[in-house]
Parts: structure tokens; sequence; C-alpha cells
């Protein structure tokens, strides 16, 4: 059994398509970026918010991912 073949009824648009990026887009991965370039470029300062549990967890997961 043979498959159809969908043909197109208008011809392709030739130029630059015009799209918007919402705020979030942009500035999520600025931020995460600049907060990983920050821990890498000062590891000694970084610390935990205040909850010693969360420095273990922390700490686990570098572990983890220095392997």
């Amino acid at each position: 059994m043979a498959a159809q073949t969908h043909t197109r009824t208008q011809p392709a648009a030739t130029g630059a398509v015009a799209a918007t990026l919402p705020w979030w887009a942009l500035a999520l991965p600025v931020l995460a970026f600049a907060a990983l370039l920050m821990l890498i470029a000062a590891p000694g300062e970084a610390q935990a918010a205040g909850d010693p549990a969360a420095g273990d967890t922390l700490r686990q997961i570098l572990r983890i991912l220095v392997r």
C-alpha cells in the first residue's frame, strides 16, 4: 500500500521569516550561563544558602559530576 504525498497548494515563501521570542527565552539562558560562569570563576567563594543540607547536596552533586 503506497503512502500518499502531500503537495503544496501555494508556492514556498521567499525571504526572511519574522519570529519574535518572549523575553524569558533569552533572559533565562543568559542568567544560567552567568551563574555557572561565576561558580567556575570563584568556586571557593560559593556558599550554600544557609541550610547545611543544601551544602551537602551540592557537594554530592559535585562529587558525582567530577568522577
